[in-house]
């Protein structure tokens, strides 16, 4: 099992929590649990209830959408994302592709986090301003 400190420093590591500083990020690894997942033991199904995201601290997760691979997230990757921000239900189903060690972020831990610490609220809003603007300049692109 990792440490706070451990967790503080794996996340920071993180796209979405890159812009949080180092003592907000220790609020944050304290309410990340770390869960495990045998190889193809399910986390979630697509059109289920969003309750937590999650981030791949050993091992691969196949994320499929309507039975089609969407991606793979690895080490260091996070998925269900969207989960903390709205309650729609789960647009993927997301399963171990080996033994898995994830740190799963419960939502309703992370809204009580975000409404005591403003820092935390303005550094994942700043990671998503970022992505998105990448993700306008490459369709500029297109």
């Amino acid at each position: 099992m990792l440490t706070v400190v451990e967790k503080v420093i794996f996340l920071q590591g993180i796209d979405h929590f890159k812009s949080i500083p180092t003592t907000d990020l220790s609020y944050l690894a304290s309410i990340a649990d770390e869960v495990k997942y045998e190889e193809e033991n399910i986390i979630y199904r697509e059109g289920e209830y969003s309750d937590s995201m999650y981030v791949v601290i050993d091992g691969k997760v196949s994320l499929c959408h309507n039975g089609s691979e969407v991606m793979i997230a690895g080490r260091m990757d996070s998925f269900g994302t969207w989960a903390l921000f709205e309650d729609e239900p789960r647009v993927v189903t997301a399963t171990p592709l080996e033994d898995c060690i994830l740190l799963r972020i419960d939502k309703e831990d992370f809204v009580d986090l975000l409404a005591d610490n403003v820092q935390i609220t303005q550094g994942i809003l700043r990671s998503f301003v970022h992505r998105i603007r990448g993700l306008m300049k490459r369709v500029n692109h297109s």
